[in-house]
């Protein structure tokens, strides 16, 4: 133990004499660990928001989407999602002999200028019927949502988030009951819902949706199509046989490639793999930092044996062996990016939350998460690369004849 404290307590007193230099020598360390945990926690965060953006959106869903864009829950390599087909409103009565179906919910988006009070906002519109709500699990917070009856009357009424509502009306209760002008057409606003957040980091920003009953929609939605068909299972014991009545339905008007039958974790863990590779591409980038400091640091080290050649020879022949010698230039490799990486640790974590504050900010959603993992895969970069990077310099040290070394100026 004693020896131990003894190789810290010189290795630090190194750094004390080269302040200058071990600084320098541990930036690169710094700023690798630092990008590391930075991308970790954004890797994280995202993936955390993605899945509270589908929890959000309700569980049990099965999803008919255009084109066979999965292949055995994942995303078919080589496939895309263009087709050229269409989903029709008899489709709506095809899926309807899914028995076991809670909800059949046709759905068709489009991006439309919305004008109102001297104001104009662009806002993502949700063409379907009355059951988009409780399959999305949206309320009305203010107001109410369409019902069927809107959907039989053919009822010029829209249902809006609460973003959209506030930066058209100042406030998401002034909404209510005012006019909103869509594709040249006065609809009037019956309800606006509770904010479910997102929009962060590119994700979709459901409190910015307006929702339109679709007999109502004609000017945006002519031909009556639809992009996608939500089923709503009663639980989840039951998703797989409901996706084989789905399948059979849909296979009596279309061939099997015309079309993609996914799960709502499908999607999601389709989705979080993708993110997943992503975000080791560029931890691995942000690692090529750590492997330029480690070069640093095997210079630096290489410099330093050179400065104290005088010390080594003088250690060496009071006694010490080689692999004090050894064990003394590694200790201080280690020590140094260990250093360097408490410090990227410390500020990595603190860029993260600036990064979580300024999203906050300007309305962008995103999960802090600098979790214990990320730090000890910080650390242990940090001492692997000291030992890697430090083990050549210190075996040359530890290799210097001790003669030599004394007549070395």
């Amino acid at each position: 133990m004693n020896y131990l404290i003894f190789i810290i307590k010189s290795a630090l007193d190194d750094f004390v004499r080269n302040k200058v230099r071990t600084f320098l020598t541990s930036l690169g360390i710094l700023i690798g660990v630092a990008s590391v945990v930075i991308l970790i926690a954004f890797g994280l965060g995202l993936k955390k928001y993605i899945s509270d953006q589908f929890e959000a959106l309700g569980t049990n869903l099965v999803i008919i989407l255009p084109g066979k864009i999965f292949s055995n829950g994942k995303f078919r390599q080589g496939g895309s999602a263009a087709t050229t087909v269409q989903f029709e409103e008899k489709d709506i009565n095809l899926l309807k002999k899914v028995r076991l179906a809670s909800y059949i919910v046709p759905v068709f988006t489009k991006t439309s200028t919305l004008e109102a009070e001297s104001k104009t906002e662009l806002s993502d519109i949700f063409i379907s019927t009355a059951d988009i709500f409780p399959v999305r699990n949206f309320v009305a917070a203010y107001g109410r949502v369409y019902d069927k009856a809107d959907l039989e009357k053919r009822a010029k009424v829209v249902v809006m988030g609460p973003k959209i509502a506030e930066k058209l009306y100042g406030a998401a209760d002034s909404a209510v009951g005012k006019s909103v002008k869509i594709n040249s057409q006065n609809f009037k606003i019956v309800g606006v819902l509770e904010s479910k957040g997102g929009g962060g980091f590119g994700g979709p920003d459901l409190d910015s949706y307006t929702y339109i009953p679709y007999t109502s929609a004609i000017s945006l939605n002519p031909n009556k199509k639809f992009v996608a068909f939500y089923i709503k299972s009663p639980d989840a014991e039951s998703v797989p046989a409901i996706k084989e009545e789905i399948k059979t339905a849909m296979l009596k008007r279309y061939k099997e490639d015309d079309f993609s039958i996914a799960e709502q974790s499908e999607i999601l863990d389709a989705v979080s793999s993708i993110f997943a590779v992503l975000n080791s591409v560029l931890v691995s980038i942000a690692a090529i930092s750590l492997i330029v400091g480690g070069i640093g640091i095997m210079n630096i080290m290489y410099v330093s044996v050179a400065e104290r050649t005088f010390e080594i020879g003088l250690r060496k022949s009071l006694g010490a062996k080689r692999s004090d010698i050894m064990r003394q230039f590694l200790a201080e490799a280690i020590l140094i990016t260990v250093g360097g990486g408490i410090f990227g640790i410390i500020i990595g974590s603190a860029l993260a939350f600036i990064i979580y504050i300024a999203a906050a900010e300007a309305g962008l959603t995103w999960v802090y998460s600098v979790t214990p993992g990320s730090v000890a895969l910080a650390v242990s970069f940090s001492v692997a690369i000291g030992m890697s990077f430090g083990l050549y310099p210190a075996k040359r040290a530890a290799a210097l004849n001790p003669i030599e070394a004394l007549r070395y100026e």
